[in-house]
């Protein structure tokens, strides 16, 4: 076979996501950046993230309001940008989709970032208000490791993108981008094993009664919506 022959094989091959058709999460010319959101799987994990969103959300609502009760809204509202902000940027793959895409992924995950801040700054602020020992539930514990890892690639993300010269050159920050979305992929569960693991903790079985099994299912959901549009190429593995 010559080499001719062999090339769109091997481009198929390289655009094939972990599970579906090469192609099914590749934006095309033609479509929006936004229906990137939905491409594929993608409806799939929307589904999931805007599910859990409202099962947080109208069991707080649901309950007695109160300053705690900013926790559980923002944490769940700044996991709701970060899959939005994952989702958009996946099946981009020319140059022009993978700037604006980036864009708008650094913009929804930092607004996703902010949130999460905003909801440990919250959940700290009570606890010192009440004398309570911090970070002793396995929520707590999951949460924090989490929080870290948020932090961390946020900060990755934006210094390899907007300020490169820090890394050496901008090849070498684009050098490094693999890995950025390699542990994206491994914060993203980590974080809805948290929200799994916030369902055994006192207020929740007291106050907002989230049943486990919903977490579960609509983590899956989210799990299998995004894992199915990895593209192997873009982690190094093609």
């Amino acid at each position: 076979m010559s080499a001719t022959q062999h090339h769109p094989s091997s481009a198929a091959t390289e655009q094939e996501p972990l599970l579906g058709r090469p192609g099914d999460a590749t934006q095309t010319e033609e479509k929006s950046l936004f229906h990137n959101l939905v491409l594929g799987t993608g409806a799939l994990a929307q589904g999931g993230i805007w599910v859990l969103a409202a099962i947080v959300w109208a069991a707080v609502f649901n309950a007695d309001l109160s300053l705690f009760s900013a926790h559980p809204l923002l944490m769940s509202a700044g996991l709701l940008f970060v899959v939005q902000g994952i989702l958009i940027l996946q099946p981009t793959h020319t140059a022009k989709q993978k700037e604006v895409g980036t864009v708008l992924h650094s913009t929804m995950n930092g607004s996703g970032v902010l949130a999460l801040i905003a909801g440990l700054v919250i959940i700290e602020y009570n606890k010192f208000k009440n004398g309570a020992d911090h970070f002793t539930s396995v929520h707590g514990k999951l949460g924090l490791v989490t929080f870290i890892f948020f932090i961390l690639q946020a900060l990755v993300g934006i210094t390899q993108f907007y300020t490169p010269g820090i890394y050496g050159s901008v090849e070498n920050a684009k050098a490094i981008w693999k890995y950025h979305r390699a542990s994206g992929y491994v914060v993203l569960p980590l974080s809805l094993a948290t929200v799994c693991a916030a369902t055994q903790v006192h207020f929740n079985i007291e106050t907002l009664h989230i049943q486990l099994w919903s977490v579960v299912v609509t983590s899956v959901l989210i799990v299998v919506g995004i894992g199915a549009r990895i593209h192997l190429s873009k982690l190094g593995l093609k």
